[in-house]
């Protein structure tokens, strides 16, 4: 079938949107129509290198759709489903799955390859060429070929223009908060970049029970936003942001450092546990440069103050599991989905949608496609 999709075919240029051939789904697959994709940042560390996966690809990571076609063997989905595509399938039999951790199923070595896991070859197809897609989803499209590894089925009654973003930002940013970091009542809590990963794990730890939570980010609209999703402080940088702690909590600082920044940086960690206290711990969740191999830090405050430095990758969730669940938490009010999105754009708007982010004018955009 012809369809269209935003495609980067050079480092540092722009998405081009224009149409592609897309082969039909074949054992294992799934042919999805998009309803609806979040421009998360990680799709502009493909574009300008940072993650330096083979090109051309079609972009987005963060969708859902409806089931139009299913491909031989497919059990868990059918025509007229509604689905989130989580952005790492889950097989439910490798030895990460059987043993509750999902969101490191081994199907996602294949992440950066582009290509469908069951035989690495293409379904999407232009300028006489094939395709990669965003882990292997490619959710910048009208429609797409995925496997049903992907597929997490939700309620039809809810809008795909929200369940969206429990395909990579709100499991993210909800799950560093409540799973890797382990937040519990009563906890202060430091979210470092307040955008769209961070709103989440703000939110994560209120619903878990922080008594304090501190955003910090550069940018005012973004720390304005912050309160609405549960934080008590804000600051502007770290150096506000330890002073603050410092009055708040009377030199003990913080049970756990979340960043969220949308590019880390190495010497991030060393400034993250000079804001954590005692057993406190520094939750790393935001992507780094591939090359970035310098990491600053104390050593000494891993051992004498027992601090420690977790990485989290998908909010350590098990989607099939968490994404359900968080939708059921947004239905009961609980979990704000609406407020997250600051802007909606058409796919030949994907430019101005990263453009907003880059200049901190959006918290999350969206694709509706």
């Amino acid at each position: 079938m012809l369809t269209r999709a935003a495609i980067c075919w050079e480092r540092n240029t722009p998405w081009s949107v224009e149409e592609i051939e897309l082969d039909p789904p074949k054992a294992g697959e799934v042919l999805v129509r998009l309803v609806a994709s979040g421009l998360c940042h990680s799709d502009e560390h493909i574009r300008n290198g940072h993650m330096p996966w083979e090109l051309p690809m079609i972009g987005g990571h963060e969708g859902a759709g409806v089931v139009e076609e299913v491909g031989p063997g497919v059990t868990t989905v059918a025509p007229g489903d509604h689905v989130v595509l989580a952005f790492i399938p889950a097989c439910g039999r490798c030895p990460s799955c059987s043993t509750g951790a999902q969101n490191l199923c081994d199907l996602g070595m294949y992440m950066a390859d582009g290509y469908q896991v069951t035989d690495h070859t293409a379904r999407h197809h232009a300028r006489g060429v094939d395709l990669r897609v965003a882990c292997m989803v490619g959710t910048f499209a009208e429609h797409t070929t995925v496997n049903e590894a992907h597929c997490v089925p939700v309620d039809p009654d809810l809008p795909l223009e929200l369940a969206c973003l429990l395909a990579c930002g709100v499991v993210t940013g909800w799950g560093a908060a409540v799973n890797t970091g382990g937040v519990v009542a009563g906890d202060t809590v430091v979210v470092v970049g307040a955008g769209g990963i961070g709103m989440n794990a703000i939110q994560g730890a209120a619903l878990a029970g922080a008594e304090r939570i501190l955003a910090i980010d550069p940018v005012a609209l973004k720390r304005e936003k912050a309160i609405g999703f549960g934080a008590t402080h804000t600051a502007s940088d770290a150096t506000e942001g330890f002073a603050l702690l410092q009055e708040l909590t009377r030199g003990r600082l913080a049970d756990v450092v979340i960043n969220t920044k949308s590019e880390g940086e190495g010497a991030d960690i060393a400034i993250s546990l000079g804001l954590a206290g005692k057993r406190g711990k520094v939750v790393v969740t935001n992507l780094h440069e591939a090359g970035d191999q310098q990491v600053t830090m104390n050593a000494l405050d891993l051992t004498v103050m027992e601090k420690q430095v977790r990485g989290s990758c998908f909010g350590s969730a098990n989607p099939r599991r968490d994404i359900p669940r968080l939708l059921d938490l947004h239905r009961s009010g609980k979990l704000q989905l609406e407020e997250l999105v600051s802007h909606r754009y058409k796919l030949d708007e994907v430019n101005q949608g990263y453009d907003d982010q880059v200049q901190g004018r959006s918290i999350r955009g969206v694709l509706t496609l």
